[in-house]
């Protein structure tokens, strides 16, 4: 529903600019700017132009370009590689534990690390490499950002798993920042960091230490069940299953100590069989922490890497983080204030902390409400809009009435917008000019009707 909207951009970007301008006190708050050629939620790139560019690259933009200002201010931050950011100390403490108990036959790390891979993949990286199909809900426009139908910013780390295997690599781990459209509160964002495991066995490796293992054998053909896949055979994929939660399991009791309660989860992801969910009791509670399962073989088949059977786990370094260090809300990774950042300036990585909070501004609450268009409506759109315009004044979006006339059948949706500044106390008064901001660029730009 993005490109019906064109024709709009250029009027609504000078009041966009006017009305959210009045408050560039807020550093975190930016307007987008409009462009000729795309989308009203695309970025640009020369005035004029009809390409992106990101990170020194320029990409011809289509009908499927999507990616917002306010995102691309993101790419190339890297905060996982920032010394001392909380997101960097989960990725060292992780690195640290695979580089000490695992080992190759030199003595060096059995593990490679690559964490400054860049964010642009093709489609076919992002998808049809990892075997998600061409009709999977997971391409949507409305769930990713693309730069176009060819490129588009990954939306996991397993984005690059195939080029790796391909290169001949065994045992690699990926960290970086990836990007999803998504709803706004505060455990979402459309940046956050995934950190990436793979781990591929040979005959040889996998059965060494089994008595009379020489007789056993990775692959049959026989038929896939809940429990393993076509090729596999069922000695190979429980030795593969047990080492890979052995090694989460240890992973995890490194990161929050001995006598962590660890369960799994029977799960289903496209590039893994069986699939897991591990989650870990902490604090009382069940925590989901990351996914994992055994690789599909004909991913790993498709990679060059046919005689060898492996493992992969994925997780997301905010929500350690956020558990691990007790902070409250996602947009706290973004920010850029001394009184947060030198919380976590340690001498020793391992070191136990818990965020301070710089003080609980109030929240200021506005809700907006709208007779949808005839056509499609995203609702990622609108809070992609909310995003660009209000920045990281936003706290929350929730939809908090959903209405359909009885006689025109129409629908109208409300939604309340908590606006809260992480560094200083807003007033009405700036806030209300971000709203109808707001207000203006929804009417203008997604075709609704305002009930304002």
């Amino acid at each position: 529903m993005v490109c019906p909207v064109l024709g709009r951009v250029a009027r609504t970007h000078a009041y966009v600019v006017r009305k959210a301008g009045r408050i560039r006190s807020a550093p975190q708050h930016r307007a987008w700017a409009s462009k000729p050629a795309a989308s009203e939620f695309s970025a640009q790139g020369a005035p004029g132009s009809s390409v992106i560019e990101v990170l020194g690259k320029s990409y011809p933009q289509d009908d499927h370009t999507n990616l917002t200002r306010k995102v691309l201010s993101k790419v190339g931050r890297n905060l996982h590689n920032q010394r001392h950011h909380p997101l960097w100390l989960v990725k060292e403490r992780v690195k640290e534990h695979l580089y000490q108990q695992y080992v190759g036959r030199s003595g060096t790390p059995l593990f490679s690390i690559y964490d400054s891979l860049s964010p642009v993949v093709t489609t076919w990286q992002n998808f049809d490499s990892l075997l998600i199909p061409a009709d999977h809900p997971s391409r949507k426009k409305g769930d990713n950002y693309y730069l176009n139908r060819t490129h588009m910013l990954r939306a996991h780390t397993s984005a690059h798993q195939w080029d790796l295997l391909r290169a001949g690599l065994d045992a690699f781990v990926v960290v970086g920042d990836v990007y999803r459209r998504d709803q706004i509160d505060s455990q979402h964002y459309p940046v956050f960091h995934q950190l990436e495991a793979v781990r591929l066995f040979s005959k040889h490796e996998l059965f060494a230490g089994v008595r009379d293992g020489e007789d056993l054998q990775l692959f049959e053909r026989s038929s896939r069940s809940a429990h393993k896949q076509e090729t596999h055979t069922l000695e190979a994929v429980k030795l593969v299953e047990f080492d890979l939660k052995r090694t989460l399991s240890r992973l995890m009791t490194h990161l929050f100590g001995e006598g962590l309660e660890i369960r799994w989860v029977d799960c289903y992801f496209p590039f893994t069989h069986p699939s897991f969910e591990m989650e870990i009791r902490f604090h009382g509670e069940w925590l989901e922490v990351l996914g994992c399962g055994v690789m599909e073989q004909q991913l790993v088949n498709s990679a060059g890497a046919q005689d060898q059977i492996g493992w992969a786990f994925g997780l997301g370094l905010e929500r350690l983080a956020m558990v691990l260090y007790g902070i409250p809300d996602i947009r706290l990774f973004w920010s850029e204030d001394e009184r947060f950042l030198r919380q976590f300036l340690l001498s020793d990585i391992n070191q136990k902390v818990t965020f301070q909070p710089l003080s609980k501004y109030p929240a200021l609450v506005n809700d907006i409400a709208f007779w949808l268009p005839a056509g499609n409506y995203e609702e990622h759109d609108f809070y992609d809009l909310v995003r660009t315009v209000g920045g990281d004044l936003v706290e929350k979006v929730e939809l908090i009435d959903k209405f359909e006339h009885p006689k025109t059948h129409r629908t109208s949706h409300c939604y309340r917008i908590t606006y809260r500044h992480m560094e200083r106390t807003l007033s009405q008064k700036e806030v209300r000019h971000v709203h109808q901001a707001i207000q203006e660029a929804v009417v203008r730009l997604l075709g609704v009707e305002g009930r304002f």
